[in-house]
Protein backbone atom coordinates (compact mmCIF):
# COMPACT_ATOMS: atom_id res chain seq x y z
CA UNK A 1 0.00 0.00 0.00
CA UNK A 2 0.92 3.44 -0.73
CA UNK A 3 1.60 6.35 0.92
CA UNK A 4 -1.08 8.77 1.48
CA UNK A 5 -1.02 12.85 1.36
CA UNK A 6 -1.76 13.12 4.79
CA UNK A 7 -1.03 17.13 5.50
CA UNK A 8 0.01 20.35 4.30
CA UNK A 9 2.79 21.22 6.87
CA UNK A 10 3.29 24.96 7.33
CA UNK A 11 6.40 25.87 9.44
CA UNK A 12 5.32 28.64 11.59
CA UNK A 13 6.64 31.20 13.71
CA UNK A 14 3.41 31.14 15.85
CA UNK A 15 1.84 28.24 14.91
CA UNK A 16 -1.61 28.69 17.21
CA UNK A 17 -2.10 32.19 16.18
CA UNK A 18 -1.73 30.88 12.14
CA UNK A 19 -4.02 27.77 13.22
CA UNK A 20 -6.25 30.30 14.15
CA UNK A 21 -6.59 32.54 11.29
CA UNK A 22 -6.53 29.81 8.69
CA UNK A 23 -9.21 28.18 10.58
CA UNK A 24 -11.26 31.10 10.71
CA UNK A 25 -10.53 31.92 6.37
CA UNK A 26 -11.74 28.22 5.39
CA UNK A 27 -14.08 27.30 8.27
CA UNK A 28 -12.40 24.21 9.09
CA UNK A 29 -12.03 22.70 12.52
CA UNK A 30 -9.51 23.09 14.89
CA UNK A 31 -7.60 20.28 16.82
CA UNK A 32 -4.76 19.08 18.07
CA UNK A 33 -2.40 17.30 16.36
CA UNK A 34 -1.56 13.61 16.63
CA UNK A 35 2.18 14.97 17.97
CA UNK A 36 0.92 17.75 19.70
CA UNK A 37 1.01 19.31 16.74
CA UNK A 38 -1.65 22.12 15.68
CA UNK A 39 -4.19 21.52 12.78
CA UNK A 40 -7.32 22.43 10.72
CA UNK A 41 -9.71 19.81 9.46
CA UNK A 42 -11.07 19.43 6.31
CA UNK A 43 -14.95 19.09 5.99
CA UNK A 44 -14.20 16.29 4.28
CA UNK A 45 -12.87 13.93 6.04
CA UNK A 46 -10.77 12.71 3.04
CA UNK A 47 -9.30 15.61 2.29
CA UNK A 48 -5.83 16.51 3.94
CA UNK A 49 -5.73 18.43 6.70
CA UNK A 50 -3.10 21.56 7.48
CA UNK A 51 -0.55 21.16 10.31
CA UNK A 52 1.59 23.87 11.63
CA UNK A 53 4.84 23.09 13.53
CA UNK A 54 6.81 25.49 15.52
CA UNK A 55 9.89 26.70 13.64
CA UNK A 56 11.93 29.68 14.20
CA UNK A 57 13.30 30.17 10.39
CA UNK A 58 12.86 33.84 9.67
CA UNK A 59 10.78 34.24 6.10
CA UNK A 60 13.05 35.11 3.60
CA UNK A 61 12.27 35.64 -0.30
CA UNK A 62 8.72 34.00 -2.07
CA UNK A 63 7.47 30.95 -0.88
CA UNK A 64 7.50 28.20 -3.53
CA UNK A 65 3.81 27.29 -2.83
CA UNK A 66 0.95 28.82 -2.07
CA UNK A 67 -3.24 28.73 -1.83
CA UNK A 68 -5.42 29.49 -4.23
CA UNK A 69 -8.83 29.74 -2.87
CA UNK A 70 -11.87 29.75 -4.91
CA UNK A 71 -14.93 32.12 -4.98
CA UNK A 72 -18.64 31.32 -6.13
CA UNK A 73 -19.38 35.08 -6.78
CA UNK A 74 -17.72 38.66 -6.62
CA UNK A 75 -19.58 38.87 -3.46
CA UNK A 76 -18.47 35.84 -2.48
CA UNK A 77 -14.38 36.78 -3.07
CA UNK A 78 -14.84 40.34 -1.50
CA UNK A 79 -15.94 38.37 1.64
CA UNK A 80 -13.18 35.92 1.57
CA UNK A 81 -10.91 38.67 1.42
CA UNK A 82 -12.72 41.23 3.84
CA UNK A 83 -12.59 37.84 6.64
CA UNK A 84 -8.81 37.16 5.84
CA UNK A 85 -7.92 41.01 6.29
CA UNK A 86 -10.34 41.30 9.79
CA UNK A 87 -7.95 37.77 10.97
CA UNK A 88 -4.98 39.36 10.46
CA UNK A 89 -4.15 39.22 6.98
CA UNK A 90 -2.75 41.95 4.51
CA UNK A 91 -2.82 42.46 0.79
CA UNK A 92 0.53 42.31 -0.76
CA UNK A 93 2.12 42.92 -4.31
CA UNK A 94 4.03 40.00 -5.85
CA UNK A 95 4.07 41.69 -9.50
CA UNK A 96 -0.10 40.82 -9.99
CA UNK A 97 -1.20 43.49 -12.57
CA UNK A 98 -4.63 45.90 -11.97
CA UNK A 99 -6.61 44.03 -14.77
CA UNK A 100 -5.90 40.63 -13.16
CA UNK A 101 -9.13 39.08 -11.10
CA UNK A 102 -7.62 37.36 -7.97
CA UNK A 103 -6.56 39.10 -4.74
CA UNK A 104 -3.22 38.12 -3.37
CA UNK A 105 -2.79 38.43 0.24
CA UNK A 106 -0.31 37.16 2.92
CA UNK A 107 -1.11 35.65 6.23
CA UNK A 108 -0.36 37.46 9.37
CA UNK A 109 3.29 34.55 8.91
CA UNK A 110 3.41 36.44 5.75
CA UNK A 111 2.74 33.48 3.79
CA UNK A 112 1.45 34.65 0.33
CA UNK A 113 -2.15 33.27 -0.96
CA UNK A 114 -4.63 34.13 -3.42
CA UNK A 115 -8.33 34.50 -3.44
CA UNK A 116 -9.24 33.86 -7.12
CA UNK A 117 -11.95 35.57 -8.69
CA UNK A 118 -15.24 33.48 -9.54
CA UNK A 119 -15.56 31.64 -13.29
CA UNK A 120 -12.07 29.41 -13.23
CA UNK A 121 -13.17 26.99 -14.78
CA UNK A 122 -9.49 24.58 -13.99
CA UNK A 123 -10.64 25.49 -10.33
CA UNK A 124 -14.31 24.45 -10.77
CA UNK A 125 -15.66 21.81 -8.41
CA UNK A 126 -12.48 21.74 -6.42
CA UNK A 127 -13.05 22.87 -2.88
CA UNK A 128 -12.68 26.06 -0.98
CA UNK A 129 -8.91 25.45 -1.43
CA UNK A 130 -9.23 25.13 -5.23
CA UNK A 131 -5.08 24.90 -5.48
CA UNK A 132 -2.04 24.22 -3.56
CA UNK A 133 0.16 26.11 -6.60
CA UNK A 134 4.03 25.50 -6.83
CA UNK A 135 7.09 26.58 -8.38
CA UNK A 136 8.07 23.28 -9.80
CA UNK A 137 9.73 21.61 -12.71
CA UNK A 138 7.79 19.12 -15.03
CA UNK A 139 9.83 16.37 -13.53
CA UNK A 140 8.45 16.99 -9.88
CA UNK A 141 4.92 17.05 -11.21
CA UNK A 142 5.37 13.48 -12.75
CA UNK A 143 7.02 12.17 -9.47
CA UNK A 144 4.05 13.27 -7.15
CA UNK A 145 1.82 12.17 -9.65
CA UNK A 146 3.67 8.34 -9.30
CA UNK A 147 3.94 9.01 -5.60
CA UNK A 148 0.34 9.87 -4.57
CA UNK A 149 -0.87 8.01 -7.62
CA UNK A 150 -2.85 10.71 -8.36
CA UNK A 151 -3.48 10.95 -12.52
CA UNK A 152 -2.46 14.44 -14.47
CA UNK A 153 -5.06 16.32 -15.15
CA UNK A 154 -2.51 19.35 -16.70
CA UNK A 155 0.78 18.71 -19.10
CA UNK A 156 1.08 21.10 -21.19
CA UNK A 157 4.06 23.95 -21.55
CA UNK A 158 5.99 22.18 -18.86
CA UNK A 159 3.06 22.95 -16.90
CA UNK A 160 1.80 20.20 -14.49
CA UNK A 161 -1.37 19.58 -12.55
CA UNK A 162 -2.75 16.58 -10.59
CA UNK A 163 -5.86 16.07 -8.82
CA UNK A 164 -7.18 13.25 -6.22
CA UNK A 165 -9.37 10.50 -8.11
CA UNK A 166 -11.83 11.39 -5.71
CA UNK A 167 -11.44 15.29 -6.42
CA UNK A 168 -10.94 18.24 -4.84
CA UNK A 169 -7.62 20.36 -4.63
CA UNK A 170 -5.52 20.44 -7.42
CA UNK A 171 -1.54 20.53 -7.08
CA UNK A 172 0.00 22.44 -9.72
CA UNK A 173 3.81 23.06 -10.87
CA UNK A 174 4.31 26.10 -13.38
CA UNK A 175 7.66 25.49 -15.02
CA UNK A 176 10.67 26.72 -15.32
CA UNK A 177 11.80 29.46 -14.50
CA UNK A 178 11.67 27.63 -10.75
CA UNK A 179 11.77 29.97 -7.99
CA UNK A 180 15.17 30.07 -5.75
CA UNK A 181 15.28 28.10 -2.85
CA UNK A 182 15.87 30.59 0.78
CA UNK A 183 16.48 27.62 2.86
CA UNK A 184 13.64 24.93 4.22
CA UNK A 185 10.51 25.45 2.88
CA UNK A 186 7.88 26.85 4.74
CA UNK A 187 5.23 24.91 3.30
CA UNK A 188 5.88 20.75 2.62
CA UNK A 189 3.88 18.12 1.89
CA UNK A 190 3.28 15.44 4.74
CA UNK A 191 2.11 11.16 4.08
CA UNK A 192 1.35 9.15 6.35
CA UNK A 193 1.61 5.18 5.69
CA UNK A 194 -0.95 2.86 6.39
CA UNK A 195 -0.75 0.77 9.43
CA UNK A 196 -0.15 -2.68 7.69
CA UNK A 197 1.96 -1.26 5.08
CA UNK A 198 5.53 -2.38 4.47
CA UNK A 199 7.87 0.81 5.58
CA UNK A 200 11.09 -0.08 3.55
CA UNK A 201 9.01 -0.82 0.53
CA UNK A 202 7.54 2.18 0.37
CA UNK A 203 10.77 4.39 1.22
CA UNK A 204 12.89 2.50 -1.40
CA UNK A 205 9.48 2.99 -4.17
CA UNK A 206 9.85 7.03 -3.25
CA UNK A 207 13.61 6.79 -3.87
CA UNK A 208 13.29 5.02 -6.75
CA UNK A 209 10.79 7.76 -8.07
CA UNK A 210 13.50 9.98 -7.55
CA UNK A 211 13.52 10.63 -3.73
CA UNK A 212 16.77 11.51 -1.80
CA UNK A 213 17.23 11.22 1.90
CA UNK A 214 18.71 14.37 3.61
CA UNK A 215 20.36 12.59 5.57
CA UNK A 216 19.20 13.19 9.01
CA UNK A 217 16.87 10.13 9.62
CA UNK A 218 14.04 9.53 11.31
CA UNK A 219 13.57 12.12 13.56
CA UNK A 220 12.39 11.62 17.27
CA UNK A 221 8.57 12.44 16.07
CA UNK A 222 8.47 9.68 13.65
CA UNK A 223 8.86 11.44 10.93
CA UNK A 224 11.07 10.25 7.87
CA UNK A 225 12.73 13.33 5.91
CA UNK A 226 12.85 12.93 2.13
CA UNK A 227 13.38 16.06 -0.79
CA UNK A 228 11.78 15.26 -4.13
CA UNK A 229 13.53 15.67 -7.26
CA UNK A 230 13.53 19.90 -7.32
CA UNK A 231 15.27 19.63 -3.76
CA UNK A 232 11.44 20.53 -1.74
CA UNK A 233 11.18 18.78 2.08
CA UNK A 234 8.50 16.20 2.56
CA UNK A 235 8.28 13.66 5.31
CA UNK A 236 6.63 10.51 5.66
CA UNK A 237 5.11 9.97 8.96
CA UNK A 238 5.77 6.61 9.85
CA UNK A 239 3.09 4.18 11.42
CA UNK A 240 4.00 3.50 15.49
Amino acid sequence: MTSQLFAICFNATRPSDLARFWSGVLDWELADGPDDDIAILPPDPAGFRILFLPSQEPKTGQNRAHFDLTSTSAEDQRRTVARALELGGKHIDVGQLPEEGHVVLADPDGNEFCVIEAGNNFLADTGTIGALACDGTQEVGYFWSEVLRWPLVWDQDQETAIQSPNGGTKITWGGPPVAPKWGPNRLHFELALPIDADREAEIDRLISLGAKRTGTGEAGDGRLRLLDPDGNEFSVRVPR
